[in-house]
Parts: structure tokens; C-alpha cells; sequence
């Protein structure tokens, strides 16, 4: 007899449990997927933005018209708003007339800490990935073997058991799996891929730090409004 063993027909003819399952990870699937393109599109501005103050700051401008355009826009790069706590932080240091080597390490503490709240705003939503790549083999395998489980039950009721009898509760467990595996793939490439990208952000983001500090650390007796980013300067 024939039977229609189509993925559609085995998802509705699965049990409860495991349908719940299969829609479950599904849902997992989508979300997974619109963390992964938010997140492809988000880094990409990340960088893009960086990339575009590093080149202004190394043009030339004064530090005191750079910390002035930037406190002039609707919306910064993370090194932008790094560079702008370091500055506000110097400048606030510096008119207590404090010594050069406090100012600095003010200065430093501020771009830190300004790093770090940069750093947990780019890795947002990575530990859910993380999650959806551990965890979804896992549902869908739970899912399987509920599937086969039921199917078997059923199948204590006949008489004589063939092949055509049980492979349509197997294949209806099996998908199960083979969802979860749909979920976790490509949570699991995405996630080594945007770990390697923002570790390379925040590569650029200390080395920007680094740079700054030196440039403050030679100019902490002098005048901001007149130290400029040229290109020599690095």
C-alpha cells in the first residue's frame, strides 16, 4: 500500500510531542537567522564607521575639533565614542590641574571601561547562538526518540510488523533531527564567523586606544587645541 512519506505529510502525521518539537526548533531557526543577518549587518556598519573616523582622525584636525565634530553628531562609531570619553576625561583632569601621569591614567580608565560597554554592545545576542548551535541537536534528537517511541507503542498493537509499518514512524521522528541539524548548522558557522570579526574590532578598538593614549601621553604638558592628527603622528 502506498504511503506518503513527503515532509509535509510526516510532519503532520507525527505526534503531538513531536510536533511541538519540530515547531519549536523552526522558530528557533528563524530567530537564529534573523540574529545572524542583523548581526552580519550590523558589524559590517561597525566596521565601516571605524574605518571612516580612523582616517579622520589621522587628517590632521586639531584633537579639540575632533572631540567638537563628534559631540556634534546624531550618531558615533564605537571608536568614536571612545575617543570622545578619553577626551572628555582628560579635559575634566586636566583643568584640576592634576599631573600629566594622572591625567593619562584617567584618560586610559575612561577609554577602557568606554571599550568594554562597546565590546558587550557588538557581542550582543552571540550567546544566543552559541545556545541555538549547543542545544538544538539536542531537542531534535529528544524529539526523535519520542517519535520512535510512539511509533513502536503503535506498532505492539499489529500483529505482524513489516517494513512498510514502521518506516513511516521512524521517518517522522527522523525529521525532528534533521530540523534540529537545519537550526544548529548555521548558528554554529555564524558564530565562529562573528567571533573572528569582532575579535579584529576589538583588535582595532585597543590599538586605537593604545595610539590616543600615546599621543595624549606626549602632549599632556601642552596645548590639546593644538596637537593635529597628521599622518606623521603615528
Amino acid at each position: 500500500m502506498n504511503q506518503d512519506l513527503s515532509i509535509t505529510a510526516l510532519v503532520l502525521q507525527a505526534s503531538l510531542v513531536v510536533q511541538v518539537v519540530m515547531a519549536g526548533l523552526a522558530l528557533t531557526s528563524l530567530a537564529s537567522w534573523t540574529v545572524i543577518f542583523g548581526k552580519l549587518f550590523g558589524l559590517k556598519k561597525v566596521r565601516g564607521s571605524n574605518e571612516e573616523f580612523e582616517r579622520e582622525f589621522w587628517s590632521g584636525r586639531s584633537l579639540t575639533e575632533l572631540n567638537t565634530a563628534v559631540g556634534q553628531k546624531p550618531h558615533t562609531a564605537p571608536m568614536e565614542r571612545i575617543f570622545a570619553s578619553g577626551m572628555r576625561e582628560f579635559l575634566k583632569l586636566r583643568e584640576k590641574r592634576l599631573d600629566a601621569g594622572a591625567q593619562l591614567d584617567g584618560a586610559r580608565r575612561a577609554m577602557r571601561a568606554s571599550f568594554q560597554r562597546e565590546l558587550d554592545v557588538i557581542e550582543s545576542n552571540l550567546s544566543f547562538l552559541a545556545s541555538v548551535a549547543s542545544v538544538s541537536p539536542y531537542v531534535g534528537l529528544f524529539g526523535t526518540v519520542w517519535g520512535i517511541m510512539h511509533a513502536f507503542v503503535g506498532l505492539s498493537n499489529l500483529q505482524q510488523v513489516t517494513l512498510a509499518t514502521v518506516a513511516p514512524g521512524i521517518a517522522e521522528a527522523l525529521v525532528a533531527t534533521a530540523i534540529g541539524l537545519f537550526a544548529a548548522i548555521p548558528a554554529v558557522v555564524a558564530y565562529n564567523r562573528f567571533a573572528r570579526d569582532i575579535d579584529r574590532i576589538a583588535i582595532t578598538l585597543e590599538t586605537f586606544i593604545e595610539e590616543f593614549s600615546n599621543i595624549l601621553q606626549r602632549n599632556a604638558g601642552g596645548s590639546v587645541a593644538a596637537t593635529t592628527m597628521g599622518s606623521g603622528a603615528r
